[in-house]
């Protein structure tokens, strides 16, 4: 028995702590399975996620031509064929949309994963991010130039 302690404490002491004969209801509000649809920076995180399945669709499309190149122009041909399927059209039009969007919020991102001072001060984001589409554009443009140039 613990000097200066009523009976009842002491009873109470000696029951497990995980159970309570009169232990109160948490109160436990009810979330929705889509409560990050509500709110845009929630929608946006999981939309750049969810777009890491085109991407890995557009990587699968590129090395089915690879392997198709190889293979022979007999081949390639026939893959150019089967790329004309309506249902891919779409689905790699929808595919370079998801792509496109998570090209562009991962950008924006740049800043502040990287934070870069300069001088005690901190660089501007438009810095650390212009960089990137800078990168973007002239790299497209060379691969632009690169298809269409005749020879």
């Amino acid at each position: 028995m613990v000097q200066g302690l009523p009976e009842a404490l002491e009873q109470e002491m000696k029951i497990s702590p995980a159970h309570r004969q009169y232990h109160p209801k948490w109160y436990r509000p009810q979330i929705s399975t889509y409560w990050w649809s509500h709110e845009w920076p929630y929608l946006k995180f999981m939309l750049r996620e969810l777009s890491s399945v085109p991407v890995a669709f557009f990587v699968v499309i590129i090395l089915l031509q690879l392997w198709s190149l190889r293979e022979g122009r007999e081949s390639y041909l026939e893959f150019q064929q089967w790329l004309k399927n309506p249902v891919l059209i779409i689905l790699n039009g929808l595919s370079f949309i998801f792509v496109l969007f998570h090209t562009i919020t991962w950008f924006n991102l740049a800043p502040k994963a990287m934070v870069i001072r300069w001088r005690g001060k901190r660089v501007p984001n438009l810095l650390i991010s212009s960089p990137n589409y800078v990168a973007w554009v002239v790299i497209s443009g060379l691969v632009i130039l690169l298809l269409t140039r005749q020879g």
